[in-house]
């Protein structure tokens, strides 16, 4: 019936950069199809993607493969036949949960047909074994003891979650002089004066609101190295984690390769199996040299996870001088209000003064008026009394 797709859905799809073994590059301009597809002739499970007529995932399930949560919307997986790591960024939590479920889900199904298969040539090989006759057992092969290859990638390739750079993108910081506020002195008009306290107040609250929008951009920078310092940290402690794993794993190895050398040597000693003996003493060799191989890359690992730490420390330095910056504005800040609060209060004494003076004007005016008005009936009956006489 050849392959049908048993479960499809959709991501941006990504490879690990050949070249740093750390960068994500994408592989698809926006999202795609991605889907799991059964070959019932074959019996095998294979994750497909296309991008158009191109084939940007052609992955088969192995039991050894392991399907990583890295975020809350992204997850990878790592494939020693295509010899890269695939990483796939999905729309929300709930796709990507439903894409690692069906993973783990078919590659427990590759495990079992693995087995079954593997029953089947222990059942064929049986009878040839009984005619060759002898009691010597054949040696351990190379693959049951460092798994098959994929499983040997893969432990080097799963813990290798690409983490993004934070970007340097702080603002300038414009340094302000001090704004000394002049003590008002009663020169000119009124009307001088109160264009002055106007002036001054405008410029006062003018840097206020310039130091308020700076207090919340270095807020908003604080903010955003915390969450990196928090996400760097989670990444030292899965890394410690791993350099012990991997440090376990490689006294695990070289025990088994002590176990193997004395293994050769007994085989060695056997006359009727010298050429098996020198054939598997050769795939021994082999596997020692893939050992040492794997030992090297965990070095590399261990020297890229020891830069990482030296970011770490200098993000973590850049972070306290920004809190250094930020109490510094804070401070500037309160003395501004200060300032403002003292310019407001001298404002309004102004004001009061300046009602008052515009009331005693009005009395003034009052007064004038009646004046006038008695002045000018003087006059008109000085007037009457000339015509009289």
């Amino acid at each position: 019936m050849g392959e049908q797709p048993i479960f499809s859905t959709r991501a941006h799809v990504f490879q690990i950069d050949p070249n740093t073994k750390k960068n994500w590059v994408p592989t698809s301009k926006h999202a795609v199809t991605v889907s799991y597809f059964y070959d019932s002739t074959r019996n095998v499970y294979r994750i497909i993607s296309l991008d158009g007529s191109k084939a940007i995932i052609n992955s088969t399930i192995t039991p050894n493969m392991t399907f990583t949560k890295t975020s809350q919307k992204f997850g990878q997986w790592a494939d020693s036949r295509a010899n890269t790591v695939y990483g796939l960024g999905f729309s929300s939590e709930h796709h990507l949960t439903k894409f690692a479920e069906k993973f783990q889900e078919f590659k427990e199904a590759a495990r079992l047909a693995k087995e079954k298969s593997q029953e089947k040539a222990e059942l064929t090989s049986t009878p040839s074994q009984e005619s060759a006759g002898g009691d010597l057992q054949s040696p351990l092969t190379p693959e049951s003891i460092n798994g098959t290859d994929d499983e040997r990638t893969h432990e080097v390739t799963q813990n290798s979650e690409p983490r993004a750079e934070p970007t340097q993108n702080a603002l300038p910081f414009s340094h302000r002089g001090d704004h000394r506020i002049t003590e008002l002195e009663p020169e000119g008009t009124l009307e001088t004066v109160s264009k002055r306290i106007s002036n001054e107040g405008a410029q006062i609250l003018l840097q206020g609101y310039r130091s308020s929008a700076i207090s919340k951009h270095w807020e908003a920078e604080l903010a955003t190295l915390k969450g990196n310092n928090a996400k760097l940290t989670a990444a030292l402690l899965e890394s410690t984690a791993n350099v012990k794993q991997w440090k376990q794993q490689l006294a695990a190895y070289q025990e088994e390769a002590e176990r193997l050398h004395k293994r050769v040597t007994e085989l060695e000693c056997v006359s009727s199996q010298a050429n098996a003996v020198h054939t598997h003493k050769a795939e021994l060799n082999q596997t020692i040299q893939e050992l040492e191989e794997t030992l090297k890359k965990k070095e590399e690992e261990i020297e890229k996870l020891k830069q990482e730490i030296d970011n770490a420390r200098e993000l973590q330095e850049q972070r306290d001088s920004l809190t250094q910056k930020l109490q510094e504005v804070e401070i500037r800040n309160k003395d501004l209000e200060g300032q403002l609060s003292d310019l407001e209060q001298r404002l309004e004494r102004s004001q009061k003064e300046q009602e008052a003076f515009r009331n005693n004007l009005k009395t003034l005016l009052e007064i004038l008026d009646g004046k006038i008005f008695e002045l000018t009936e003087l006059r008109d009956n000085l007037a009457k009394l000339l015509e009289c006489s």
